[in-house]
């Protein structure tokens, strides 16, 4: 999979109150880049607790479930679109199907 941008998931740990979740998002990033899905199924046999939002829509728990990736995945043409990362409570302000 092509991810776009590793840069958000940078700027995000590089934050000193984030850095906690550098080693977690370099896991998801490496394990996302290597992946073949697709389609969701493919991806739930991966990360199954991974939550499936709509048709494109997926939010990954990162760092024991401390904070939410979601990201837009084209299946067909193998691109991820990272589209939030951060807390719970970051998360909750948000809509997930839209942003």
């Amino acid at each position: 999979m092509r991810i776009i941008a590793f840069r958000t998931l940078k700027e995000f740990f590089e934050r000193p109150e984030f850095a906690d979740s550098e080693v977690s998002l370099r896991a998801w990033y490496h394990d996302a880049k290597t992946a073949e899905w697709e389609n969701s199924h493919d991806l739930k046999q991966q990360y199954k607790n991974a939550s499936i939002i709509g048709e494109s829509r997926v939010v990954f728990n990162i760092k024991g479930n401390k904070y939410r990736l979601v990201v837009a995945i084209d299946y067909e043409f193998q691109v991820i679109f990272i589209r939030f990362i951060g807390t719970h409570k970051q998360y909750d302000k948000i809509e997930v199907k839209k942003i």
